[in-house]
């Protein structure tokens, strides 16, 4: 019961990867984000999180280049409720955005939020349906509506399948299939759907217009746990079905590429206390 401050921090390495059109890219990610958690007696829990990020792109080959680097602001209030009926309710709105360097913050405002139920299944497993609901950068201003399935499932002392929230991620949460060696190390295999959609600014090929990067990167990594308040996790793997796309101010797709099957490698932290 009572406050739980959170820091949490990613830098993220994305290897040279061709392009189907030809040139080739690659791209590192930075991003820190803090908040805190109330829980309360009763079971139910609010908090509220801020969060500040870079993605830098290295286009070669390629002039000119579509984009540069991308500013990523976000701020969350979690909220979960647990139910008479032994249910819990989630519901995290946010406010996000995903901006070029040089291009008006305003201009890269998305909003939307995540939410789901989940119940007991039984003693180890934990399972329920979510969505998200978000509003897209575009002429249009679309919402992005996608389902999510919540799962945590103990399948016995040392593995664990469950999804759960990613440090930068910019869709609703994957899946990650977790041994744990230790008491303190543990492994995991994991993958999601990553698509983060920025405004331009305004000397680029699209002046004003929208920018997208989407793959479905899948990684193993190492997580060490000295302590309960705090987690220091490595990861490589690769990206897979990775594609660029470039539109115009008034929503008209300019160019979309394919690019190749791309490494990647990282390192996370969480500090709690």
């Amino acid at each position: 019961m009572g406050w739980t401050s959170q820091v949490d921090g990613l830098a993220l390495w994305q290897g040279e990867a061709d392009l189907d059109t030809g040139g080739s890219f690659e791209a590192r990610r930075v991003f820190l984000r803090g908040g805190g958690i109330y829980r309360f007696a009763t079971g139910n829990s609010v908090g509220v999180f801020a969060s500040l990020g870079e993605l830098q792109y290295d286009f070669s080959g390629v002039a000119p280049a579509p984009w540069g680097d991308i500013r990523d602001l976000r701020l969350s209030v979690p909220v979960r409720l647990r139910l008479d009926s032994g249910a819990s309710v989630f519901l995290v709105p946010s406010l996000r955005y995903d901006y070029e360097d040089g291009a008006s913050q305003s201009d890269g405002e998305t909003y939307g939020a995540l939410a789901g139920i989940t119940w007991e299944a039984g003693p180890n497993l934990t399972i329920g349906p979510g969505f998200g609901a978000f509003t897209e950068l575009g002429a249009d201003d679309d919402w992005d509506i996608f389902p999510i399935l919540l799962v945590d499932w103990r399948i016995n002392d040392q593995w664990r399948l469950s999804t759960g929230d990613a440090i930068g991620a910019t869709q609703g949460p994957g899946l990650s299939l977790r041994y744990q060696h230790t008491d303190d190390l543990s492994f995991a295999l994991g993958a999601r759907y990553e698509n983060v959609r920025f405004r331009l600014d305004g000397t680029g090929p699209a002046p004003g217009g929208v920018g997208e990067d989407e793959a479905v990167p899948v990684v193993i990594s190492m997580r060490y746990e000295p302590t309960p308040f705090a987690s220091f996790t490595a990861y490589a793997g690769a990206e897979f079905g990775g594609s660029l796309t470039l539109e115009n101010a008034a929503g008209a797709v300019i160019s979309r590429t394919d690019y190749d099957t791309a490494p990647v490698a990282g390192l996370a932290f969480r500090l709690r206390f």
